[in-house]
């Protein structure tokens, strides 16, 4: 069976596509078999995304699907060695749903308050209202333009919470938007810098996803 991350927010705009697609090419760079199940059934995103990709024939191949439920999704998991759930622009039942059916579950958040705020209700909710195991739960800091004294106030704000942030940003650069653009994902990037600095959040989440479930 399937290990499964679901990636989830309580509002869009936040970077859940852009870090399902990089936790979807650093598995299948591993060669794990990967689905990223796009949950948007309206804008779609990382199902256009991977039509580039394919387009391009860019290495490593993922599968990308979309689907109306996370039942369709779960129906699945004997195919693949990891499914990564892109949820939705805002958190619905659904996001419950993916939530509680993943071995952990990653919140991107932005520096902001009104980024900030939300994302805390929503690991809250999905700790204690859906019985989501706390541990199980991660903040990701992304798309990332401040000062180190900014992300660490971010990091301070999150440190009251009882869930875990993981470490690294993904920062708000050109040369990562650009690489989406052309069906890469951010790990992908042409640019080392900004390339390296999203790949150590990557990683930090498969380690965390490592630690539940060995």
């Amino acid at each position: 069976m399937a290990l499964k991350i679901a990636v989830v927010s309580q509002k869009g705009g936040v970077g859940k596509s852009t870090f399902s697609r990089a936790l979807g090419a650093a598995y299948a760079g591993a060669e794990w078999t990967t689905l990223i199940a796009d949950m948007d059934i309206h804008q779609t995103t990382s199902r256009v995304w991977h039509q580039r990709r394919l387009r391009a024939d860019i290495k490593p191949v993922i599968d990308v699907q979309t689907f109306g439920s996370p039942a369709q999704a779960l129906k699945l998991v004997d195919s693949y060695d990891v499914v990564i759930f892109d949820g939705g622009p805002q958190a619905t039942r659904t996001t419950a749903e993916i939530a509680k059916a993943a071995d952990l579950v990653v919140l991107p958040t932005g520096l902001a308050i009104d980024d900030l705020e939300p994302t805390t209700v929503l690991a809250n909710t999905l700790a204690d209202k859906d019985g989501v195991d706390p541990k199980r739960i991660v903040f990701a800091l992304s798309r990332t333009t401040g000062s180190p004294a900014e992300q660490q106030a971010a990091r301070e704000y999150l440190g009251y919470t009882r869930f875990e942030c993981l470490a690294g940003t993904i920062p708000e650069k050109p040369a990562l938007r650009q690489a989406q653009d052309s069906g890469l994902s951010i790990i992908e990037a042409r640019f080392k810098g900004p390339r390296d600095a999203a790949d150590e959040v990557i990683q930090a989440a498969i380690l965390k996803l490592e630690s539940i479930t060995e």
